[in-house]
């Protein structure tokens, strides 16, 4: 009976196989993944698939009698692997974007076994053996600059990862990678299931001061969730900052900032202290093992801020400026709490509330008064004319092609000479099966095989206000400022002309191209063109602009103050060395209180939902910062010449998207630039030096 079971498998093997998308060709437009056609069951077999070919493509690397050289090694390698590319594009994505129990239950299984497969490659001797051969003999090679780039920093991030360490080093260190990968994934599903699993249902009364089109999707958001005649609302942003700036009652204020600003911290089974407090311990183990003071000095190294001591120094420079405009905005709504015979003193859930009541008292503005003119369709519109007066590129809705989900949408990128560019997906709204924030991803980046142009599928996914029956989806000025940022890691996702698929972008660098995108949110000239009512078509009128305008410094305290405490208690956290056991809610509170962060301001994230710091920025939040002098800087390059001067566009195409992880950052910012960025365009446009 044994052998017909075996060739039942077999045949069954070879049937999957055949069906898994993964295993051929897309065959679709533009080539993009068939969405509709992959399946949870599809990707552990990819997977598995993935490595073993990945496995097999080194193996032919090192089996190549040649002397290693620059094509053989280190080209090889970059081209190792595709299957396993291919496969972790799309479940990541989806991981984040649209989970489900069957790809959380993937995500947990997988992340360990793809740790470990990673750490049987960069710690291959004989591999390594053959990078720092090529890498010594480079001299003997006509290489470009590209790809010197590329082998300087594939040579460190072997010796970074402990390709110079002993067999038991070694082992010690994937253990410890082992655990960290798993950790990680778990701080992120429980922060998605503690954002997911709270609600504050309130009655009529619970309503008072809140604009109708929040109260709208709450009575969505409640009925959808078995409780209808109730008005329901979340901690996803959309739902929970709306609330904060109108509801007039302190008490469901009070409670639902408590749920925000507590979760991961509830005692219960999606608990976060434990599992952060030993990813801190295991990263400064780390950082010690591979011959680093701390996890920072190891993550800093290749960026450009070099070392911790430099990201203080910025830091603290800036959090100096910050706190005082920050308790004299806490003056400012502590004297109008009073006037209005409040008998308390402000707290963290108090500030959105009162500093709109400020904000409409100094400037005769507030945000429910610009969000008529921010219908979605019309901000996507400008970010898109935006792009187009800049660079001459067109955006074309595709409708015959997969999609990453049914609320996405999906635009052909086009150069003016109508040469294709890439793909854009974009996702607008918040649902259970989706973290947090915003972020652009991609699913597929440019490189070249066989001489040929591999052309990038980039993704913007965001949370932003759903549509109602009653209303469309009308965005807040945050809200805007947040699709412009991500369109502006797209344009570098959309434009990079990486020859490999390997690159090196310096982590503090990556959010230039974001941020500088925000300028143009309030530029007159773009502001006419898509801020447009969404009933009557009539522009923003002018002395709305003007109110804009008069009001870009205010609460710039506030802004600035939450964030540094965030970017000051990440660098906390990883410049502790090894052992670095912590208790999390006394390290968060007793750090916080020695910097100075005054009772009513809350750390933009606290430690047991600060998804950055788990995985991509951790010791790198501080980047927002950092990039923050250098888009603060460059964009004055644009207003000297005009904010759509195409030549100055032209110039930071080329100087900084297209060549991002290719060469030395700080070397594209002069060469776009003509020198270093300076501090003070940064200082005047947050308010925080006299103007």
């Amino acid at each position: 009976m044994g052998v017909p079971c075996l060739i039942m498998a077999s045949c069954n093997s070879r049937a999957d196989e055949k069906s898994n998308p993964f295993f051929s060709e897309y065959n679709t437009p533009f080539d993009v993944p068939p969405f509709e056609k992959i399946h949870a069951k599809h990707y552990m077999p990819a997977f598995e698939k993935g490595m073993e070919e990945g496995r097999k493509d080194i193996q032919n690397l090192l089996s190549n009698s040649e002397e290693p050289n620059f094509e053989n090694t280190i080209g090889a390698f970059d081209r190792a692997g595709k299957l396993l590319t291919k496969v972790a594009s799309v479940f990541f994505a989806q991981a984040s974007a649209n989970t489900s129990d069957s790809l959380q239950a993937i995500e947990m299984e997988i992340s360990p076994r793809l740790s470990a497969y990673q750490d049987e490659i960069i710690l291959n001797p004989e591999l390594f053996s053959r990078v720092k051969h090529v890498y010594d003999n480079q001299a003997s090679e006509s290489l470009s600059d590209e790809q010197k780039f590329i082998l300087e920093n594939l040579y460190k991030e072997f010796v970074r990862n402990g390709a110079n360490l002993n067999t038991v080093d070694q082992d010690t260190l994937r253990n410890i990678n082992q655990k960290l990968s798993v950790l990680a994934v778990q701080f992120n599903q429980n922060v998605l299931a503690e954002t997911n699993n709270y609600k504050l249902f309130v009655d009529r009364e619970g309503l008072a001061g809140l604009p109708q089109s929040i109260i709208d999707v709450a009575a969505e958001t409640a009925r959808a969730a078995g409780k209808d005649g109730q008005w329901a609302f979340t901690t996803q942003r959309p739902s929970i900052f709306p609330f904060l700036q109108y509801s007039e009652n302190r008490d469901l204020r009070r409670e639902l900032f408590s749920a925000y600003t507590n979760r991961g911290n509830n005692g219960n089974e999606f608990d976060n202290n434990k599992i952060l407090a030993d990813i801190v311990r295991l990263r400064a183990q780390r950082a010690r093992l591979l011959g680093y003071k701390t996890h920072s000095h190891l993550v800093l190294e290749p960026r450009m801020a070099k070392n911790p001591e430099n990201v203080f120094e910025l830091l603290n420079n800036l959090w100096s400026k910050a706190v005082p405009v920050a308790r004299n905005e806490v003056k400012e709504m502590q004297k109008l709490i009073d006037s209005e015979g409040g008998n308390f003193r402000l707290e963290p859930s108090d500030w959105w509330y009162y500093s709109e009541k400020v904000r409409k008292a100094r400037y005769d503005l507030d945000d429910n008064a610009l969000r008529p003119y921010f219908l979605l369709d019309n901000v996507r519109e400008g970010v898109f004319t935006c792009a187009n007066r800049l660079y001459g590129i067109s955006f074309s809705p595709l409708t015959n092609i997969p999609l990453p989900h049914p609320d996405a949408e999906a635009y052909e990128v086009k150069e003016a000479d109508g040469s294709h560019i890439g793909v854009l997906y974009m996702d607008f709204h918040p649902r259970d099966s989706k973290q947090q924030g915003a972020w652009c991803g991609g699913y597929r980046s440019h490189h070249i095989v066989d001489g040929k142009a591999v052309t990038p599928v980039v993704t913007v996914v965001c949370n932003f206000t759903r549509p109602t029956a009653e209303l469309p989806s009308l965005l807040s000025l945050e809200e805007v400022e947040t699709l412009f940022h991500e369109f502006g890691h797209a344009l570098e996702g959309l434009f990079c002309k990486n020859t490999y698929n390997t690159s090196y972008i310096a982590w503090d660098f990556v959010e230039l191209p974001s941020q500088i995108m925000e300028h143009w949110v309030t530029e007159p000239e773009l502001l006419n063109v898509y801020a447009r009512h969404y009933e009557t078509g009539e522009p923003i009128p002018a002395e709305l602009v003007e109110k804009l305008e008069k009001s870009k410094y205010f609460n710039q305290g506030f802004i600035n103050t939450e964030l540094l405490a965030a970017s000051l208690l990440d660098m906390a956290y990883y410049t502790l060395e090894a052992p670095a056991v912590i208790d999390v809610q006394r390290f968060e509170k007793e750090y916080l209180d020695k910097i100075g962060l005054i009772p009513e301001i809350v750390s933009r994230y606290r430690s047991t939902y600060f998804l950055h710091i788990i995985d991509g920025y951790d010791s790198g939040y501080y980047s927002y910062t950092w990039a923050a002098v250098l888009d603060n800087d460059a964009f004055e390059a644009f207003k000297e010449n005009g904010v759509f001067d195409r030549a100055t566009a032209e110039s930071f195409r080329r100087n900084i998207l297209e060549k991002d992880g290719t060469m030395d950052a700080m070397q594209m910012y002069i060469n776009f630039r003509g020198r270093e960025p300076q501090i003070e365009p940064l200082l005047r446009n947050r308010g925080l030096i006299s103007q």
